[in-house]
């Protein structure tokens, strides 16, 4: 095994230290270190289990070495027939068990249309039953975390099941990795709502958007913290886009910890004339927010 120096960015960093996976990180260090993941299993003395997680892990976070496949073939979809569920339902032991299965999970009878749907995950998306199987279940409680009781119509899930063959997962390690990043998406997100005190509802598409790209930019959530205390203070409560600028110039100048933010602000300039009680990052977001209306 041959070993090269290199250096692990803040962003790869904060996305390894935020998926909690031991195996992933060491694949990760090994990859960058120059040597081929077909070699993992050996060198690393880990199972090719623990190594297909690892791998669907650095998928997941967008640090895998090689290009995320899709299983959408080029083209119309297939429209399928009666004849096509039917002949699926007689000669397909899998696909028999598995249309018990989501009827099961969805504590209903499926109606034809509903079976062309569940085929095209099959037959067009390149599913195997059991990925399908899960994909059924995350939407259901997706739905359930949401506050929902209801559970999700197939058109729904078919809505995700396209969004995980652009991305290539068809195999239960891949699906279990990008189940546990969501979980862990919506951890955080619950906790930054709490932070930000929104109780009883839930974000909008555009606030959702802010949220996301605060988690993204790496912020400690103490920091997020700050801004908010900040904004209200200066706007008298919540206000996005406010937040959103203080957030982007802190980023924008790598300041992500608590320590970094408080010695950034303080080596910041001082317009001449202002009070001296606003740092760089506010003041600029004054300006935007009174630019843009």
């Amino acid at each position: 095994m041959i070993a090269q120096e290199f250096t692990v960015s803040e962003t790869d960093l904060r996305k390894l230290l935020g998926a909690a996976s031991p195996d992933a990180a060491l694949l990760y260090l090994y990859i960058q270190s120059g040597n081929s993941p077909d070699s993992a299993e050996n060198a690393l003395h880990i199972s090719q289990a623990r190594l297909s997680c690892a791998s669907a892990t650095l998928r997941q976070l967008g640090l895998w070495p090689e290009e995320k496949r899709t299983h959408i073939a080029p083209g119309e979809r297939p429209a399928y027939s009666e004849e096509d569920v039917l002949s699926a339902l007689e000669k397909d032991n899998a696909f028999a068990s598995l249309y018990g299965e989501v009827q099961q999970l969805l504590g209903r009878t499926l109606n034809t249309e509903e079976l062309k749907i569940l085929l095209g995950f099959v037959r067009y998306l390149g599913m195997p039953a059991d990925v399908v199987f899960m994909l059924v279940c995350y939407c259901r409680d997706r739905l359930r975390q949401r506050g929902s009781s209801r559970n999700p119509s197939l058109r729904a899930i078919e809505k995700e099941a396209y969004a995980w063959a652009e991305q290539g997962i068809d195999t239960m390690e891949e699906a279990a990795a990008y189940i546990q990043a969501q979980n862990v998406r919506a951890s955080r997100m619950h906790r930054l709502m709490e932070l930000l005190q929104i109780r009883g509802r839930n974000l909008t598409p555009a606030e959702e958007r802010y949220a996301q790209s605060w988690l993204d930019m790496g912020f400690e959530e103490a920091v997020i913290s700050m801004a908010y205390e900040r904004t209200c203070l200066n706007t008298g409560g919540l206000n996005w886009a406010y937040m959103n600028k203080i957030l982007q110039r802190w980023h924008q100048q790598g300041l992500h910890s608590v320590q970094a933010v408080q010695n950034g602000d303080r080596k910041a300039p001082v317009p001449k004339g202002a009070s001296g009680e606003l740092g760089e990052a506010e003041l600029e977001a004054i300006r935007a927010v009174l630019r843009e209306g």
